[in-house]
């Protein structure tokens, strides 16, 4: 169980969604169409966005209702992308993404009445307002993979460029969730299965939180982590190892001094 854990937390490719080095390339030498594309892949491929957004859709059945809380995450995200971004404003991207990782748990509390039944509260607090306010800390995480380029002298442009590329993922992302929780919104099992899906996004945004903070422990640099994923998942286990081994010789140094004791008992005698 222990090395199951440590090989998902370990795993950089299954969790961390920043720029590959292709898509970094294509960036660099390509043009706007290029930040368009980036965009809407970063979108609809970043795990904790879409969690999100199927937490903020899950229970919203009118099209005006979703048109609401969707505007407020993209006016908090598109804000923070572009702002921070333009101001160079940045922050090591694995406490970002912890940041968002809890954003997924909040959802999640949210739909299951978490706050109501368990920590006493009369009602949750604003959801449009905690939407627009996580939203904010989603457009940072994308600002922080964005500044990892060379903008150039086109930096407006490209970074509008590639906005306008994550709201296209987003409508994309949308489209399937919406279309895919109408299908069984009028089901006999819609009710069951919304408990059992949030239980699932909460415990989701729990394993991604771990891995975040899992990763910033093993860095200074936000960019990768010290050393390869083969590397790091042995370094886990030799701690592992190490400390199984401590525990064996406490064990049986203790075990030795209640035989001896007993010995010294019998000697008397």
């Amino acid at each position: 169980m222990f090395k199951f854990l440590i090989a998902i937390l370990s795993t950089q490719q299954l969790f961390a969604h920043g720029m590959s080095e292709e898509a970094k390339k294509a960036l660099i030498d390509g043009g706007l169409l290029e930040y368009v594309w980036v965009g809407a892949e970063h979108m609809i491929t970043g795990y904790d966005h879409v969690l999100f957004l199927l937490g903020v859709v899950f229970f919203l059945s009118s099209f005006k209702d979703i048109v609401k809380f969707v505007t407020a995450f993209t006016l908090g995200h598109s804000i923070t992308l572009i702002a921070a971004t333009l101001m160079k404003v940045t922050a090591n991207f694995w406490i970002v993404d912890a940041v968002i990782a809890l954003s997924v748990i909040y959802k999640g509390f949210d739909n299951n009445k978490v706050f109501e039944n368990y920590f006493g509260m009369k009602k949750a607090p604003n959801i449009l307002g905690m939407v627009f306010f996580f939203g904010l800390i989603h457009g940072f995480g994308l600002s922080t993979r964005l500044q990892q380029l060379p903008l150039g002298n086109d930096t407006i442009q490209r970074i509008l460029a590639f906005n306008v590329g994550v709201e296209i993922g987003q409508i994309i992302v949308l489209a399937i969730i919406v279309g895919l929780l109408g299908m069984i919104r009028k089901k006999d099992f819609f009710a069951r299965f919304s408990k059992i899906a949030n239980d699932g996004l909460i415990l989701a945004g729990f394993v991604l939180f771990l891995h975040q903070i899992h990763g910033f422990s093993h860095t200074s640099s936000p960019g990768h982590y010290g050393f390869s994923e083969e590397g790091h998942y042995q370094h886990h286990v030799k701690l592992f190892e190490e400390e199984r081994a401590r525990r064996q010789q406490r064990h049986n140094h203790g075990h030795h001094g209640h035989d001896h004791g007993h010995d010294h008992h019998n000697h008397d005698h």
